[in-house]
């Protein structure tokens, strides 16, 4: 639902400060489109109907990383690409631009959650996981739900410029440029060993104590498996290296510690970073922004 009302949201309200956007909802067949929280979005036109558009955004779905994308889906998308003279995705509407083989040899993003099987399934396809939206060409992509109200305020300040779209901004009440990318909201660590592999006490550790000594020699004496075996069992089976695998679970129980209203040097501490200057590093490099300035978005609100 998010993914057009709120991009439809800033086009809407662009027309208040001087815009002339006409907005049209079109799918396949016409016909009205029950959304993910269960109301009807009413529909004004079949996407074969429109014969040219200024801009065409295609948004998402829960379901499109892990079913079959309808073929007419795919080849309505195809068509009306060579009718607009923009062409954008919201969050996993990039798998049906992939889909139709619009994204072949550019780049794009999508929800975070879904940024590795995107990149598995669409090879042709530069993926850039941690961007707020990626601009190829005439093309356009968007990470997740609300990151199309950061791609739709894009596209206006292309259109109509800074001071237009700073209004449009301050009225609904969002960053006209949000800081960091979409890392920040992503969970680091998803995949777990199978139960039975050698590698599964050594996640678990791990997960127990962040802060304790990991040394890959230390991981390895704890699986019986030499340092080799050792890595080779992680980039098998989790896709990483024992050392980044342990930087990422400081990094999310770093996270969760923030989250929780700790302070920064704190925080170092707990995960196992030694230093609140090396705690800001990481999290720069691999999130985007600050502890601080992490902490101040996302720690859980205190209540009287």
């Amino acid at each position: 639902m998010l993914d057009v009302a709120g991009a439809g949201e800033v086009f809407a309200e662009a027309n208040r400060f001087g815009a002339d956007y006409r907005l049209k909802i079109a799918s396949v067949d016409g016909g009205d489109v029950v959304t993910s929280i269960g109301t009807r979005l009413g529909v004004t036109d079949a996407i074969c109907s429109i014969e040219s558009a200024d801009t065409v955004m295609v948004a998402g779905s829960d379901h499109l990383p892990r079913r079959p994308i309808d073929p007419a889906i795919v080849e309505a998308v195809r068509s009306v690409a060579g009718r607009t003279k923009r062409l954008a995705s919201i969050c996993t509407g990039s798998f049906i631009l992939a889909q139709a083989g619009l994204l072949n040899g550019r780049r794009a993003t999508t929800h975070w959650h879904d940024v590795r099987l995107f990149a598995r399934a669409f090879p042709k396809v530069t993926v850039e996981p941690d961007a707020i939206f990626v601009r190829d060409g005439d093309i356009f992509t968007s990470a997740g739900i609300s990151a199309g109200i950061d791609l739709a305020l894009a596209l206006v300040e292309a259109d109509h410029g800074t001071d237009l779209v700073r209004a449009v901004a301050r009225w609904l009440v969002v960053y006209l440029k949000r800081a960091g990318g979409q890392s920040q909201f992503s969970v680091l660590v998803e995949a777990d060993p199978p139960p039975e592999s050698p590698l599964r006490k050594v996640t678990d550790a791990i997960s127990a104590d962040p802060a304790a000594n990991h040394s890959v020699n230390s991981l390895a004496a704890r699986a019986s498996l030499s340092t080799r075996q050792l890595t080779r069992l992680f980039q098998s089976e989790l896709g990483t290296t024992p050392a980044r695998y342990v930087e990422l679970v400081r990094i999310d129980a770093a996270r969760a510690a923030l989250d929780a209203g700790r302070t920064v040097a704190d925080t170092a501490r707990l995960a196992g970073f030694g230093s609140a200057e090396s705690l800001r590093r990481v999290f720069v490099d691999h999130l985007g922004v600050s502890p601080k300035a992490y902490r101040e978005r996302f720690r859980t609100a205190s209540r009287g």
